[in-house]
């Protein structure tokens, strides 16, 4: 019997970075749920992602319709409105696995490190939503580009969270987007992660790049 996938809501779905992680996992075969403050924005995206190995048709929601419907919970939002969307889902997300990619990036200095005083937004995710929510930090390195061009991604993905069933669930949704994932250990690592993504921004700016990514060596692939 296969086992069942368990239902994504992506939560910015719209959004560059959540619309390349929804055509990963629909079509890796997850039910997956596009959230976004605009249903019928959401609407519209969902009906241009095609599903694989029996998914069903991608759906649409508001975010906290679509956290109420899912398993797994991923923030894809921008950082301003990372405390608003944590406030909108406190109340139907217990007990479930809330995925935070949101990197408190503060414009216009986007390329220079400025972590929130909490360490993190994957810190303050858990603050704010309980130690009863299974928060797990990832995905902020991989760019979304190349989630949205297809084919294997050479660029590993640090998973932290002090659950380790929770970061063993995100290690296999890596696995399934093309990535690798590296367990990265407790929820207060993430500001190692978060912290790179303003890093590989200006090495994209200065090497004249785009999308660059890490990979941790020594550990076989």
């Amino acid at each position: 019997m296969q086992q069942l996938l368990p239902i994504i809501a992506i939560l910015g779905g719209t959004g560059a970075l959540g619309s390349g992680m929804a055509m990963r996992w629909a079509a890796a075969g997850y039910p997956v749920i596009l959230g976004s403050r605009s249903p019928d924005k959401a609407r519209a995206a969902a009906a241009l992602i095609a599903t694989g190995h029996g998914a069903p048709p991608v759906r649409a929601d508001s975010n906290a319709g679509a956290a109420a419907a899912a398993e797994v919970v991923v923030l894809a939002v921008p950082f301003s409105h990372h405390e608003a969307t944590l406030a909108e889902i406190k109340d139907v997300v217990a007990g479930k696995i809330v995925v935070d990619a949101v990197v408190p990036l503060v414009p216009p200095r986007v390329a220079v490190v400025q972590l929130p005083p909490e360490g993190s937004a994957g810190q303050i995710a858990q603050q704010r939503l309980g130690d009863d929510v299974r928060v797990v930090s990832a995905f902020q390195n991989v760019g979304a580009a190349k989630l949205q061009a297809g084919g294997p991604i050479a660029c590993d993905v640090l998973v932290c969270g002090n659950d380790p069933e929770a970061r063993g669930t995100v290690l296999a949704l890596a696995a399934a987007a093309g990535t690798r994932g590296i367990d990265a250990g407790p929820i207060a690592n993430a500001a190692a992660a978060e912290a790179m993504t303003s890093l590989l921004i200006g090495i994209n700016r200065r090497y004249g790049v785009d999308c660059a990514g890490i990979q941790i060596t020594g550990i076989a692939r």
